[in-house]
């Protein structure tokens, strides 16, 4: 019946008993099926995520700018990175740079959610990821 149309005969249900088949174009299936699947991949929404780098001896005016604008990153629904990154005799105390993210996390707890924390040194880097609390 299918070579009759000028069409294919595909097995659908293999498993099943009796074997399910259907007379369809293969071709033409297998094209709206990828077409479908470009359409899901455009509708689905990327997460973008924006880095913020601080040093474990920083200054109060520049944490607090820096902090500002992880803020305005987090008020356009943008994941943030923060990074605490150590160099030399800053290696031996890993401590302020937690204090460090400790205190990002207060100043930002009222838009953000601490997303993950870390728990040792990654490298030379301390690195949380926090996201908005709206999203």
């Amino acid at each position: 019946m299918a070579r009759s149309k000028g069409l294919d005969l595909v097995e659908v249900a293999a498993t099943s008993r009796p074997i399910v088949c259907k007379i369809m174009d293969y071709g033409r299936f297998r094209y709206e099926q990828e077409k479908k699947a470009r359409e899901a991949r455009r509708h689905q929404t990327q997460i973008e995520v924006k880095e913020v780098k601080y040093r474990p001896n920083i200054n109060i005016h520049d944490f607090d700018t820096k902090t500002r604008l992880a803020r305005k990153f987090l008020d356009k629904g943008k994941h943030v990175k923060i990074t605490i990154m150590f160099r030399r005799r800053e290696m031996r105390r890993p401590e302020n740079g937690f204090e460090i993210l400790r205190r990002i996390a207060e100043a930002l707890a009222d838009i953000a959610k601490v997303d993950r924390m870390p728990t040792e040194l990654e490298g030379r880097d301390l690195t949380m990821v926090i996201r908005p609390i709206k999203s």
